[in-house]
């Protein structure tokens, strides 16, 4: 049966900092830089999150660690399967979810993993069926016992979470291995945060490189963001590796992974891991501060004081500006180019502001 890809929210671990060099997209810059990261804190005036006039929450991009078992983006279509059909699960594709159920139930009850899979995912989803997460972790645990892959992903963040079943993070890691191990995707990223968080520094980075690698080859945004990071950041890997980092970086910007955006329109202005390209720069800070990025809100109104990658235009500066400060990001360089503007600039930037609204 086709590997089932939804994904379920991780709660047990808050987000944490991952040493120096995967935090919020540090890399590897060269000494000529024309764009950094702004400080994270704000001052007390300021409150952090603050919604816009829209009152959408901005966001201020998400370190790889901070994804840990959140839903990722959707995989690439999958290849035309030419086996055997699975009528089970060709009824839940198709969406006759009483059908599948009928025709799993009775081989989940013979000990069949990919049919107690299905059943637990119409279980949870309240497919057909009446929403039971007890049920369907039940069932996504006897699959995961028959080592069904995608179980055992989906039963680990269970065991975690431990508000269904008793939290046993000992089991919840081994199914999480044993998950990444049989190939798939959502497991291999997060074995590779399990493995960083429990061997901090460069150990853990090269331990959770090949499972990052793997689930980035699949196409899991969050999984190519951290391979360009660890290829940007170690310097004892292979040369072919480290010049793929803004490729990667690029592939998880495309799936629209916002820090991912930031971060390789950083790198394009900076001539990091590749020559610079200011307009592509300037391209990709302006796709992420229009999704409500406030580190790309910030960096673009640097980008349009400067004319990097596009003409000055100190109202747009400001309006940029307005936005990330109200969002609770402080910079004194920005305030004072406020400051400095005409009057009737300040209220146009004001305005403007006012009316923006996400693009997503």
């Amino acid at each position: 049966m086709p590997m089932l890809t939804r994904q379920l929210r991780l709660s047990f671990l808050a987000a944490a900092a991952i040493a120096g060099l995967l935090c919020h997209g540090a890399s590897a810059q060269t000494v000529d830089n024309l764009l950094t990261r702004p400080l994270s804190g704000a001052p007390d005036t300021l409150k952090a999150n603050r919604p816009q006039p829209s009152g959408i929450t901005p966001s201020t991009g998400v370190g790889v660690f901070d994804r840990m078992g959140a839903k990722l983006p959707d995989l690439p279509p999958e290849k035309k399967y030419t086996g055997v059909v699975d009528e089970a699960y060709g009824a839940y594709q198709m969406g006759y979810y009483l059908t599948a159920m009928g025709r799993a139930l009775p081989r989940a009850q013979l000990g069949d993993p990919a049919a107690q899979t299905l059943v637990a995912e119409m279980l949870a989803d309240g497919l057909g069926v009446k929403r039971d997460a007890k049920n369907a972790a039940f069932w996504y645990g006897k699959a995961a016992e028959g080592g069904d892959p995608a179980a055992m992903f989906k039963y680990a963040l269970i065991l975690m979470e431990g508000r269904i079943v008793k939290r046993d993070k000992t089991l919840a890691d081994e199914y999480m291995r044993k998950s990444a191990e049989g190939g798939n995707s959502s497991a291999e990223f997060n074995w590779g945060q399990i493995l960083i968080a429990d061997n901090p520094g460069e150990k853990g980075l090269k331990l959770a490189l090949p499972f990052y690698e793997k689930s980035a080859e699949k196409g899991v945004a969050d999984a190519q963001y951290a391979v360009a990071q660890i290829y940007s950041s170690l310097q004892d890997l292979p040369a072919e590796k480290k010049q793929l980092a803004r490729e990667w970086m690029a592939r998880a910007a495309h799936a629209g992974f916002d820090t991912a955006q930031v971060d390789l329109g950083v790198w394009f202005v900076n001539g990091t891991n590749g020559p610079r390209d200011f307009e592509k720069g300037f391209q990709w800070m302006k796709i992420a501060a229009n999704d409500g990025n406030v580190v790309a809100q910030n960096k673009l109104a640097h980008l349009y004081i400067n004319a990097l990658g596009t003409k000055a235009d100190p109202i747009e500066a400001a309006k940029w500006y307005v936005l990330s400060r109200r969002a609770g990001l402080p910079d004194p360089a920005l305030e004072d180019f406020y400051l400095g503007i005409e009057e009737d600039q300040q209220k146009a930037a004001i305005e403007a502001a006012n009316k923006f609204r996400r693009l997503r």
